[in-house]
């Protein structure tokens, strides 16, 4: 094996110095580094998200997150309003220090003694998290059946026809939703598959048909590296720490103050669909991958739909299932506490609207792309939906928030129990499915079927 110092060695003594012409030159090159180096900073401050033109700040998202948490954000308020006047002045030379103080500011914020978050456990390890569930016996599914193979089309499907719905969605909230577009029953534009939220779980799937069961969360991260070349919030600091050598669980939660959002509450799905009717082992893998860019409350939510989808292959009655994924997380978590409020609140309740309109006010402080506004969505749609997949879609759009993920993760659930999608819905999908992922740009939702049985027959 060659040593470093001899490869530096050859590279230096080999080098022939050459004179190189104005245009040869790499100078030229950093104008347009400086530019998205602009643009990165300017896009923490104000952007639009890509599929619905929402307008969003995820800085101070992020300061928002960490009150959330129970962190004392009064320092970080002040810089907030330092930053929003630069960035009106459009003075990056002020703007640029700023943001990277907030930065500084999240690794090393205090505790607030007594504060309610700290009330609850905090769940860092499935090990600690398995000691505190029951789950229901796992029951045989027939993997080798072609009706098998059948659900878990239509469960791929029901998730790129809920993505593709609520791309145009997210982002806004039922009243602004509703006067835009009335009640919304179909698609409200010519939909499309080119969304963020299946990268992920197409880099856990590759993955998985590498290692198995065996996988780690360090093979998960290094597959993100791999395959994803840009992220957002949660998935953007984590992509940092990977590349920077902070892999995980660290990579999930090291000065990431979005890892109680939905990115890994977005992605169970797949962990569900590779764990077939077994609650336990898809909970297991949603851990695993939980932990690469989420912590606590942000893995939970994961473990959340993991069950949901892995149960779906075995429960025929979807309020059932709810209630058994509500079981599948720890009565001492924050994160229990929403799902089991929100349940009880459409026991009792006449109508999804009457019930979001008493449910929604709670999450007042929390931003829309928290995990817990869109997991109270996916039960209170899930239950008023009662398996129908028409309504289940109206009431997830109508509801809004982050609503592409709300609506991928759980219509894959009702595509795998009713083992249909309706054409209106599929047919202007179609069979392509187009991402930005390295080596996976485009395919079909049947080769991605097919990719998903072999990674489960190859156990």
């Amino acid at each position: 094996m060659k040593k470093a110092w001899e490869t530096a060695y050859e590279l230096l003594h080999g080098s022939i110095p050459v004179i190189l012409s104005e245009d040869e030159q790499a100078w030229k090159g950093i104008a347009a580094f400086e530019q998205m180096s602009d643009l990165t900073y300017r896009m923490k401050w104000h952007s639009n998200v890509p599929g619905s033109g929402a307008p969003e700040a995820v800085i101070v998202g992020a300061v928002q997150s960490m009150e959330n948490m129970g962190y004392d954000v009064s320092d970080a308020e002040v810089l907030l309003e330092e930053g929003r006047s630069a960035y009106a002045a459009d003075d990056l030379r002020r703007l640029i220090p700023i943001t990277c103080k907030l930065w500084n500011l999240f690794g090393r914020m205090a505790p607030i003694p007594h504060h309610p978050y700290r009330q609850y456990q905090v769940y860092e390890t499935f090990e600690l998290y398995r000691q505190n569930v029951q789950f229901p016996s796992r029951l045989p599914v027939d993997i080798a059946s072609p009706r098998f193979r059948s659900r878990m089309y239509h469960g791929w499907l029901g998730q790129i026809v809920g993505g593709a719905y609520g791309t145009a969605l997210e982002g806004y909230v039922t009243k602004n939703l509703r006067a835009a577009f009335g009640e919304i029953h179909d698609y409200v534009r010519t939909p499309n598959t080119y969304n963020d939220d299946i990268t992920y779980e197409l880099a856990f799937l590759d993955a998985y048909r590498k290692h198995g069961r065996r996988i780690t969360s360090e093979d998960v991260a290094l597959a993100w590296v791999s395959v994803v070349p840009f992220g957002w919030s949660a998935e953007e600091i984590a992509l940092k720490n990977i590349g920077a050598g902070i892999l995980p669980p660290k990579s999930g939660s090291f000065n990431n103050p979005y890892r109680e959002w939905i990115g890994a509450q977005m992605r169970g799905a797949i962990c569900g669909m590779l764990a077939p009717g077994d609650a336990e082992e898809a909970a297991r893998l949603a851990f695993i991958d939980g932990v690469v860019s989420h912590h606590n409350n942000g893995v939970l939510g994961e473990v959340f739909n993991a069950v949901l989808v892995s149960l779906s292959f075995t429960e025929t009655n979807v309020r059932r299932l709810l209630e058994q994924c509500v079981a599948a997380i720890p009565l001492d978590s924050e994160y229990h506490s929403i799902v089991a409020k929100t349940l009880s609140a459409c026991r009792t309740g006449t109508d999804w609207e009457a019930v979001w309109m008493v449910v929604e006010p709670s999450f007042k402080t929390y931003n829309w792309i928290h995990s817990y506004p869109n997991a109270a969505a996916e039960v209170v749609a899930l239950w008023f939906g009662n398996g129908d997949f028409d309504e289940t879609m109206h009431i997830i759009g109508m509801i809004g928030y982050d609503v592409d993920c709300n609506a991928a993760q759980i219509m894959t659930a009702i595509g795998i129990m009713n083992d249909a999608v309706p054409a209106h819905w599929a047919k202007p999908v179609g069979e392509e499915i187009v991402t930005y992922c390295r080596g996976m740009k485009r395919m079909t939702v049947g080769s991605l079927t097919d990719d998903t049985l072999a990674a489960i027959l190859a156990d």
